[in-house]
């Protein structure tokens, strides 16, 4: 199989017959994000209408009841990421809220004789500038990779240091439909030395020893909603099984950069207290670099998910 592309038309070269089309064909569009509403116990304003919703007139450091957690995550499945201001939550509050949804993670980057080993602390500054600037998805290198995570600003720049969230159902959604049958049913691995290894100051060995590269389907089918979704970034996805090295470079090049349409994008700017829960298992993020040497100290609780899959009848 042969991949090319222009500025207008997509090539697939099969063994005999070349597909051709331009690239708007066959393109459709996911169910954009509901209008502004008042859902259970706060009020919902989405960012875009692609991606992103703030919800007010909640405090997450109240015991909430099971309806007011049921109410958020379903404001999660329909928006991808949601938003709260003026939260101010300590580390024991993040967790409480956090694992309302789950089981939490405990990073190989946290400290060992940290207090609260489930919170990531990522904190930049002057000896420090940020590494997370590259769309991704967190954790894919994991067996059973996060459901979702849960960011607090702790510290911010005097200005920068925003994060862009993008929604991946809809990235998949506006491939051309030619390329949706190729990618269905594909598989990629995912590999932590990527990031970690020059991170950790590990070689790469050591870090496969305990977590091990993984295969995960390049459409990723949603437990709870069952849309499809693109489930390769470029932070951790090494390569496509099964394919010639180039040709999954090219197409792995072609699907990364699907994250960048700000079409299906929106862009959050911190405020202290701020706090963002994304679904990982539906969009990507990137967090803006451009306030070095400022200080930015964010700390995050990361939620437990399940095996990715791909369903061909969904």
């Amino acid at each position: 199989m042969t991949i090319r592309t222009d500025d207008s038309r997509l090539t697939i070269s099969h063994a005999k017959h070349p597909i051709e089309r331009p690239l708007d064909q066959g393109m459709h569009m996911a169910s954009l994000a509901p209008s502004p509403s008042t859902q259970g116990p706060f009020d919902i304003r989405p960012l875009t209408p692609a991606i992103g919703a703030e919800l007010s007139a909640i405090n997450l450091a109240e015991n909430l009841t099971d309806d007011e957690i049921s109410a958020i995550r379903q404001a999660l499945l329909d928006h991808k990421v949601i938003f709260f201001r003026d939260q101010h939550l300590d580390r024991s509050q993040l967790l409480n809220f956090a694992q309302r949804f789950g089981p939490l993670e405990i990073h190989p980057a946290t400290p060992k004789d940290q207090p609260h080993p489930e919170i990531l602390r990522i904190a930049h500054g002057p000896q420090s500038k940020g590494q997370e600037n590259m769309w991704h998805s967190d954790v894919t290198w994991r067996p059973e990779p996060s459901l979702g995570s849960v960011l607090s600003a702790v510290e911010i720049p005097p200005v920068g240091g925003d994060t862009l969230f993008a929604n991946m159902n809809l990235a998949y959604e506006r491939l051309p439909a030619a390329l949706q049958d190729i990618v269905n049913g594909l598989t990629a691995v995912h590999d932590i030395a990527r990031v970690f290894a020059r991170r950790l100051n590990k070689r790469p060995e050591e870090l496969h020893d305990q977590y091990p590269p993984q295969e995960h389907p390049v459409v990723r089918t949603h437990p709870e909603t069952g849309l499809r979704s693109l489930y390769v970034n470029s932070a951790f996805t090494s390569h496509i099984v099964g394919m010639a090295e180039a040709e999954s470079k090219a197409l792995l090049k072609k699907l990364y950069a699907t994250a960048s349409n700000p079409e299906i994008q929106c862009r959050f700017r911190w405020t202290v207290g701020a706090i963002a829960f994304w679904d990982n298992r539906a969009s990507q993020h990137f967090a803006a670099s451009d306030y070095f040497p400022e200080r930015r100290i964010m700390e995050r609780a990361t939620i437990a998910g399940d095996r990715p899959y791909f369903s061909p009848d969904a």
